[in-house]
């Protein structure tokens, strides 16, 4: 089982409800975030390819700036997005940082 199937189980053995997968928040746009508290409009990514040698999608000039207008467009939207990298999904901080956002 991949972790992104694991994590909704995790979130709501650690007191979170189960975040909606591959949420998409925009009315017009194909954007999505991986996972989504759509009632708290908290949502979290996970941004791979990090350690690529040649960079993943999220780290090259190109699909950084289209990552900048889907981010700032979900600010204006009152969404909250936390970032995390792969290897941090599955942890108990995440889920803290994630408790943290929802109770603000």
């Amino acid at each position: 089982m991949t972790s992104k199937l694991m994590f909704p189980p995790l979130c709501a053995a650690m007191g979170l409800p189960a975040p909606v997968a591959e949420h998409r928040f925009h009315p017009v746009r194909k954007w999505r975030f991986d996972f989504a508290f759509p009632e708290y409009k908290v949502a979290l990514e996970v941004e791979g390819g990090l350690w690529l040698p040649k960079g993943g999608r999220h780290n090259r000039p190109m699909g950084m700036v289209k990552d900048m207008e889907k981010y700032n467009t979900a600010a204006e939207m009152g969404w909250r997005v936390l970032k995390v990298e792969p290897k941090r999904l599955m942890t108990s901080a995440t889920v803290e940082m994630i408790k943290r956002a929802i109770s603000e």
